[in-house]
């Protein structure tokens, strides 16, 4: 059997990618002109579009280098046959990550208050809750904060994609490649400690929590958490059929899929788990300064998409990947990880623009475009990341075991 080692990009794949841009770009132009020069409303609506949607999908491909990273701490081989495909999705992160600082910093540098109340001094000074939390909620703090946030993700990223290259040309001896392995489960284990405390803690409660500072949750972050390793193990398993379907990654079989379709369901179930936790909590206790954040999202404007979220993030996963056939089927997989990445997209949505907008919502073409041009640059980034490397770690210890995985 002949193997394919390089990934061609085809003209179709090509022209999808540049079109969802083409679309992202004409949503931000024309909503600059319909939103981004209006009042303070259209203003919010604009600049929450925008915050949504890098944060979200900046979450889900920095995911990617999360699962390949704690896989390498686990000792894990299963993920060799597709292990080029999660690097070549987490070699969007500096791209995203770019933009999102940029969106990030027009907010905070240009005192955008309507977004983040804590950027109001006068607010700040009358309020005891922000100025209680003022050593953190702070312009100076956010902003170094977030550089070396993206910046560290940028750069242990780009280590751990280089150590995996390292031995594409050489086949390493014995002892070689323990030191190979040694090297790499040092950097993996750099990369979670950063994880931990970025996505894991602080990242969550300063770019989406802050929206709405009087309110907050100790399980904020990993809810975010949970929420984005569903969607980026989903759109993982996208692109693996993706290359299954055009002929490449023969050695990956239904196995792997199966595990990826475990992991689906299993951080499904644990992203309803924290979702339960936090709102039931909240629910008992009836305190007012906790219940205002679920008030519009769950008797309010919002409940529609509150209980679409559970429906799909948590009924369809729990129904459906229930069935081993299921996890092995690609249709079912293939739908599955559409719905997930969709699911939440909109638990995103509501996240921020039921702190913005509570009395109604306001979900139109504009958020889809936008999240559109998101999907579009990170198909065009993958796919040339795949095309300039070969598709196989082949000569990586754990390559074999790999290769003859069962699960």
């Amino acid at each position: 059997m002949s193997i394919k080692e390089r990934f061609e990009i085809p003209s179709g794949f090509r022209m999808w990618s540049m079109g969802l841009m083409a679309v992202g770009v004409l949503s931000l132009i024309v909503g600059y002109f319909v939103y981004g020069n209006g009042d303070e409303a259209h203003q919010t609506r604009f600049w929450a579009t925008l915050l949504q949607n890098s944060v979200y999908f900046l979450l889900v491909v920095n995911a990617a280098m999360f699962f390949f990273c704690a896989v390498t701490l686990a000792m894990g081989g299963f993920q060799m046959a597709f292990r080029r495909v999660t690097e070549a999705i987490s070699a969007c992160v500096p791209v995203i990550g770019g933009i999102t600082f940029v969106i990030l910093m027009c907010i905070v540098m240009g005192h955008k208050s309507f977004i983040y109340e804590w950027l109001d001094k006068a607010v700040v000074a009358k309020d005891p809750v922000l100025n209680g939390k003022k050593g953190f909620l702070n312009p100076a703090f956010f902003i170094t904060w977030t550089t070396l946030t993206i910046g560290l993700w940028t750069v242990l990223g780009y280590k751990m994609r280089k150590i995996s290259r390292e031995l594409d040309d050489h086949v390493p001896t014995i002892e070689e490649g323990k030191k190979y392995i040694f090297k790499n489960t040092i950097w993996a284990g750099l990369y979670i400690v950063w994880f931990a405390l970025t996505v894991a803690s602080t990242v969550p409660w300063l770019w989406l929590m802050s929206i709405n500072a009087h309110w907050f949750s100790t399980m904020y972050s990993w809810y975010t958490f949970a929420s984005t390793f569903v969607a980026g193990v989903a759109l993982i398993t996208l692109f693996v059929i993706y290359l299954k379907n055009k002929g490449y990654l023969e050695y990956v079989n239904k196995e792997h899929l199966h595990d990826l379709g475990k992991f689906q369901f299993a951080f499904s179930i644990f992203w309803t788990y924290l979702w339960f936790s936090q709102f039931m909590l909240i629910w008992y206790a009836n305190i007012p300064e906790e219940t205002t954040y679920f008030r519009p999202r769950f008797e309010g404007a919002y409940t529609g998409i509150f209980y679409l979220n559970l429906v799909i993030n948590f009924l369809a996963p729990l129904l459906i990947y229930m069935r081993r056939s299921s996890k092995r089927n690609y249709a079912v997989l293939t739908i599955m990880s559409v719905a997930l990445l969709f699911g939440h997209w909109l638990d995103f949505y509501q996240m921020v623009f039921a702190s913005l907008f509570p009395d109604h919502v306001s979900l139109n073409l504009f958020d889809i475009g936008i999240a559109a041009g998101f999907v579009g640059l990170i198909i065009y980034q993958t796919g040339n990341v795949l095309a300039r490397f070969p598709i196989y770690a082949k000569n990586h210890p754990f390559f074999k075991e790999s290769i003859i995985h069962y699960t």
